[in-house]
């Protein structure tokens, strides 16, 4: 074993920067995190190959005097922080007094600063361990930081980036997606001499929405809706609308009082606000700004700062969905009366006889107290068994009778095991046979049913039995292969409860090739709007589409 001894300064440093400056838009954001820090109204990003020959951020901030500048490049210089405590209510973007001092390892840094009050600016160079002496220079107020030729001393580093327009396309990704939390800040960017974009600052935050997401992309968000008080801080921010969504999670953005961290710190909030508004395998996306007191955040925890902790994080996830799933409830309101009454006066159906028998299709028959408004929408018919077609005179709706059936019935089954009725003993226990395969299956499922109350016991080799349902489920055959193949397979985006209640409903109900009565559809179609997400099944399909009378008339090249 080598004799133990301490490193000299400039491999300490290296180490560090190895932490803190990944490739050129590490360096951008410590640069651009630091100019916000002092107040700046102005941020102007300039780079040349990609950010690895220079890197260049102008702002006109509050400046650094020149007594101080020298000390801005040391190792742990910070003007965020007097104090130990001071760490645990990070109040500022950068505090750890590591940025400047990891760049400066890695290349060739020089500051030029002028505060308001100054007549000239200073100058010092730094690189490695050594900064030199401030010594006077013309400057605008403000700071302005070069960082040049990034890497330059460590050739394994440099051969690990990518080509300098894909290291760009970082920084533009970076800067633009940053620039969403301060639209009172004006932000340019330039490569290689051109100017590439520019975001003037703006009280209409949907400008720098099309900037990250697109303009398409970006008029589906929808503004959240604020209904919870619990979260001891405020929440705003945008998510897609149901049926506009992505196969990852890249761009579920995540603001903590001004820090952008990485979105899986609420990825369970996404998921379970979510929850029967988006189909399996598929992620919304939009933009969350959480404020909270600084106390209640950690933002010490990675040299990057791109994570963080939160002291309540079971609260604040919570809270975060409760408010998502609200958001997505009132839009889904807005559109139900968008597609079934477009004049706002709430009626959908015909008028339907009070005594109406309903069989296998519904829960329940409609009683006598269900308040029906005035004829605007009537049933027409089926169409291929699968589809009902209805019009109010000025558009066509198609309601999916399998989707629009599975959520009613989930959402009656979810409020009956609310209300404390979670389960009902079946008078007659049905028994179903199972294969090796499916009876392990099941056998490790067997705790997660009896939470959503289908209770089934072993009653012999592969062969077990269902003595209690969900309430208000009823002993309704049901295909039980598919159910048991639905629940294993899924992926896991919900909890166990509400998966296993989704495929209770999706397999109970009425099925596509299914004939339907006049008085079914209607009934079917009157319990469908007083949903609390009539727009969608409970696995993310839309039950409805409405065809206007001018998507009508474009099919007819009118």
């Amino acid at each position: 074993m080598s004799e133990i001894r301490l490193l000299d300064a400039v491999t300490i440093g290296q180490i560090a920067a190895g932490e803190v400056i990944e490739r050129p838009v590490s360096v951008v954001k410590e640069l651009v995190e630091n100019a916000v820090d002092a107040g700046a109204q102005r941020v102007v990003v300039s780079v040349e190959s990609g950010g690895l020959e220079l890197v260049e951020v102008a702002d006109d901030g509050v400046g650094i005097p020149p007594e101080q500048l020298q000390l801005a490049a040391r190792r742990h210089a910070t003007s965020k922080l007097e104090k130990a405590g001071d760490l645990h209510r990070v109040a500022t973007l950068g505090f750890r007094g590591e940025g400047l001092a990891s760049i400066a390892a890695v290349s060739e840094l020089e500051l030029m600063s002028r505060t308001a009050d100054a007549s000239i600016g200073s100058r010092v160079i730094a690189q490695g361990e050594h900064v030199s002496a401030a010594e006077p220079v013309a400057a605008p107020a403000g700071t302005r930081a070069y960082a040049r030729h990034l890497f330059a001393q460590l050739p394994v580093r440099r051969e690990y980036m990518r080509s300098p327009s894909a290291e760009f396309s970082r920084i533009s990704t970076f800067l633009s997606t940053f620039a969403l939390a301060y639209p009172r800040v004006t932000f340019s960017l330039r490569h290689d001499g051109k100017d590439v974009w520019t975001m003037p600052k703006t009280d209409d935050p949907n400008e720098r929405l099309a900037m990250v997401f697109g303009r398409d992309t970006a008029r589906a968000l929808l503004p959240l809706v604020q209904t919870d008080r619990t979260l001891g801080g405020d929440l705003q921010g945008f998510v897609s609308a149901p049926g506009f969504d992505r196969p990852d999670r890249r761009l579920q953005l995540l603001f903590v009082n001004g820090r952008l961290v990485r979105g899986t710190a609420l990825a369970g909030a996404w998921s379970g606000g979510y929850s029967g508004y988006t189909m399996l395998g598929r992620q919304p996306y939009g933009v969350l700004f959480l404020e909270l007191p600084p106390e209640t955040v950690d933002a010490n925890v990675h040299p990057t700062k791109s994570e963080i902790r939160f002291r309540y994080g079971a609260q604040v996830t919570d809270a975060v969905r409760r408010t998502i799933a609200a958001s997505l409830r009132a839009h889904a309101a807005q559109r139900l009366t968008e597609h079934v009454s477009p004049t706002g006066d709430g009626a959908i159906l015909s008028a339907m006889p009070e005594s109406t028998e309903v069989s296998a299709p519904l829960f329940e028959a409609p009683s006598a107290s269900d308040d029906l408004a005035e004829p605007r929408l009537r049933v027409v018919g089926q169409i291929h068994r699968t589809f009902i077609l209805a019009t109010d005179g000025e558009a066509v709706l198609l309601i999916d009778q399998h989707a629009a059936h599975e959520r009613i019935a989930y959402e009656m089954i979810v409020a009956r095991a609310e209300n404390g009725a979670p389960s009902e003993p079946l008078l007659v226990p049905h028994v179903i046979e199972l294969d090796a395969g499916q009876s392990e299956a099941l056998a490790q499922m067997l705790g997660s049913l009896a939470e959503g109350g289908l209770e089934i016991e072993p009653f012999g080799e592969g062969v077990y039995r269902i003595v209690a349902t969900p309430a208000g489920y009823g002993a309704r055959a049901f295909d039980f292969a598919g159910f048991l193949d639905d629940v294993s397979d899924e992926p896991k985006q919900r909890g166990a409860r509400e998966r296993i209640w989704a495929s209770l409903a999706c397999h109970s109900v009425t099925v596509a090739g299914e004939r339907l009565e006049l008085e079914e559809m209607m009934t079917l179609v009157h319990r469908l709007q007083k949903c609390r997400n009539p727009m969608h099944c409970p696995h993310g399909r839309p039950t409805m589409v409405r065809l206007g009378h001018e998507e009508i008339a474009r099919l007819f090249k009118r």
